[in-house]
C-alpha cells in the first residue's frame, strides 16, 4: 500500500523520517508518497484533507480532528522549545500591542501561543518563518521566530521580548506542545498503527545511527544551516515525547485543546479519540 506523507525540510523532521522514507527501515510493504513543505502549508493541507499522514501544528489540530487521529510517535514537545517574540530594539519594555508583529503562519502553535500572551495585539502578519529575522532587521515590527532561529538571532543583533513558550509552560505546568502528526482517519486501523510503529522505528534508527556524522538526508534539507545549528535543532525538538507521547504528553495536547474551546466556545467538537490507541 502506499500512502501520502508530508513533513518540513526542518532537521528535527528530517531526523525523524529519513529511515522510514529513505528504506532504512523494514516497511512492511508500505510505500510513501513524500511532500515536504514548510509547516504553514501543511497546515493548510490538513484543512483541505489533501495527504494521508502528515506533520502539522498543534495549533491546527482543533480545526482537523474531525479528519484526522494524533499518532503516538513524531511529535516535537518539550519544555524550553517554544517561540520566541523578537525585537531590534534593545529595550525590552515595548507596548507590543502597539506594534506591527510578523508570525509564522496563522495556524501555527506559535499564533496561538502569542495570542495567549499578548490577546489584545491584532495588527500581525503571517509570514513564512524564515522570513520573520529579515521582517524585524528591516524595523518593520516585531516577530514571533521558531525552529533553528532560535539559535541565530542574538547573533543578528535582535533581543527577546517575551519566551512564548515559558509563558505557556508558567501558566499551565504542561511542556509545550509544538507539532505532531496525524493520520488520516479514513485509513485503516492497522494502516495507522503500522505507520505509527515505523515512526518510532524510524526514530530509534536514527538515535542509533546518527551518533557522529548526520545523514546526507538532513544536511541537503537544511537550507544551508551549519551543522551545530542542525544538531542544537535536533537535540531541542526530538526527544522522548517525539519516540511516544506518553501521558504527560497527551495532557498538554489536551490542555491545548481545552484553551482553544475556551476561546472559540462556538467551535464545532470532536466526538472522535484525539489519539491512536496503541492496542485497537
Amino acid at each position: 500500500m502506499k500512502i501520502s506523507l508530508g513533513f518540513s525540510p526542518c532537521p528535527n523532521d528530517t531526523f525523524i523520517f529519513d529511515a522510514l522514507v529513505n528504506h532504512k527501515i523494514d516497511t512492511g510493504g508500505l510505500a510513501v508518497d513524500l511532500f515536504m513543505e514548510d509547516v504553514e502549508t501543511l497546515n493548510r493541507w490538513a484543512l483541505e484533507e489533501k495527504l494521508d499522514v502528515t506533520k502539522l501544528s498543534y495549533g491546527v489540530l482543533p480545526l482537523v480532528l474531525e479528519h484526522y487521529i494524533v499518532l503516538n510517535s513524531g511529535s516535537a514537545l518539550g519544555k524550553g522549545v517554544g517561540p520566541l517574540l523578537i525585537t531590534n530594539e534593545k529595550s525590552k519594555d515595548q507596548i507590543v500591542e502597539d506594534k506591527l508583529v510578523a508570525i509564522p503562519g496563522e495556524h501555527t502553535t506559535a499564533h496561538m501561543l502569542f495570542s495567549l500572551a499578548y490577546p489584545q495585539a491584532k495588527n500581525k502578519i503571517f509570514l513564512r518563518y524564515d522570513e520573520i529575522e529579515n521582517f524585524v532587521l528591516a524595523g518593520k515590527g516585531l516577530g514571533v521566530i521558531i525552529h533553528e532561529n532560535r539559535f541565530t538571532y542574538a547573533g543578528k543583533g535582535l533581543h527577546k521580548i517575551t519566551d512564548l513558550g515559558d509563558f505557556w509552560e508558567k501558566e499551565t505546568g504542561n511542556p509545550i506542545p509544538l507539532g505532531g502528526i496525524v493520520a488520516r482517519r479514513s485509513l485503516d486501523t492497522a494502516i495507522q498503527c503500522q505507520v505509527d510503529q515505523l515512526i518510532r522505528e524510524s526514530i530509534e534508527y536514527a538515535y542509533h545511527h546518527h551518533t557522529e556524522t548526520l545523514s546526507h538526508f538532513i544536511k541537503e534539507n537544511a537550507m544551508e544551516m551549519s551543522e551545530a545549528i542542525m544538531r542544537s535543532h535536533i537535540n531541542l525538538y526530538v526527544n522522548d515525547y517525539s519516540i511516544n507521547l506518553g501521558v504527560s504528553g497527551k495532557l498538554a495536547v489536551e490542555k491545548l485543546l481545552a484553551v482553544y474551546e475556551n476561546g472559540h466556545p462556538a467551535a464545532k467538537k470532536s466526538s472522535d479519540a484525539v489519539f491512536l490507541s496503541r492496542n485497537p
